[in-house]
């Protein structure tokens, strides 16, 4: 009996343990949620920007998935367009699901390199839970870099059956 009543007093304190500190009122912003431009390498030409963001994503294909990765020894699928954008100075949520209410919302007809293609891939949870980054767009043919759990980083094409049924939304962020 006093050895139940101990572990639930104990459960109970360390569940009760959360840190709670005060933000000031005018510092308190939905950061997360928000896409900042905090100062682009490129400024002269945005489609430079939108190249090197490319470019940045296309220099980890082939690196294994690795869940919460961010570097050649590893990466998932947020973390890789995480970083492409980041390496050219440019914040975004760290989740795709947080991702996927940056930026504006774009038609799939309308989707230019750059953007950001969001995917249900768990049908029992209505949640996004996948992205990819857009390196070719022509007529009838997207094709966007991401990191799979089965084959790491790779190109695929959103003709492809799976993803063109797992897709959600796309989102342009520049």
């Amino acid at each position: 009996m006093w050895k139940t009543l101990i572990a639930l007093l104990l459960i109970l304190g360390l569940a009760s343990c959360k840190s709670r500190k005060n933000i000031p009122a005018e510092t308190k912003k939905n950061d997360a949620f928000s896409t900042e431009v905090i100062s682009p390498k490129t400024t002269a030409n945005p489609n430079n920007l939108i190249k090197n963001i490319i470019a940045n994503a296309e220099a980890f294909n082939g690196v294994r998935y690795k869940y919460g990765g961010t570097t050649k020894t590893g990466m998932d699928c947020s973390g890789l367009v995480y970083t492409a954008f980041k390496k050219e100075n440019i914040k975004l949520p760290r989740i795709s699901r947080d991702m996927a209410k940056s930026g504006f919302q774009v038609a799939l007809e309308d989707v230019q390199e750059g953007d950001l293609l969001f995917f249900q891939t768990n049908k029992k949870r209505n949640v996004i839970n996948h992205v990819g980054l857009v390196v070719t767009s022509r007529t009838g043919n997207i094709e966007f870099i991401h990191a799979t759990t089965s084959k790491g980083v790779i190109v695929s094409s959103l003709a492809e059956r799976y993803w063109y049924y797992s897709f959600k939304e796309a989102r342009r962020i520049l």
